[in-house]
């Protein structure tokens, strides 16, 4: 379903590019999912918890820039508190990772 938002909806979604620091296995999470630590420059260090295992190794993750949401509440995962929410394109079970063409500065805003 397409629901239409206003522009000034949109503006309230912070979405920044961080790098990503730091990433571990979240055997506690019901789906497999990692816990990452993400660097977001000015905005400060925040973690994440993502359903991504299908797709990356930890390998492929460490010093990747991602884009995420940085304004939503804090969020309890299990014994996990995540801070952020990556965002990725969804095909069935495995999630895509978005991220910048080239790397850019970590906090970076996207609009």
């Amino acid at each position: 379903m397409n629901r239409l938002i206003s522009f000034d909806d949109f503006h309230k979604v912070d979405l920044r590019v961080g790098t990503i620091i730091e990433i571990s296995d979240f055997p506690k999470a019901r789906k497999p999912a990692y816990q990452l630590t993400i660097d977001f420059g000015a905005l400060g260090i925040k973690k994440s918890s993502a359903q991504i295992t299908a797709v990356y190794s930890k390998d492929d993750l460490i010093n990747k820039q991602v884009v995420a949401v940085v304004n939503f509440p804090i969020k309890q995962i299990a014994n996990f508190m995540s801070e952020c929410l990556i965002i990725g394109a969804v095909s069935g079970a495995e999630v895509i990772l978005l991220n910048p063409e080239t790397n850019i500065p970590n906090g970076a805003v996207v609009s």
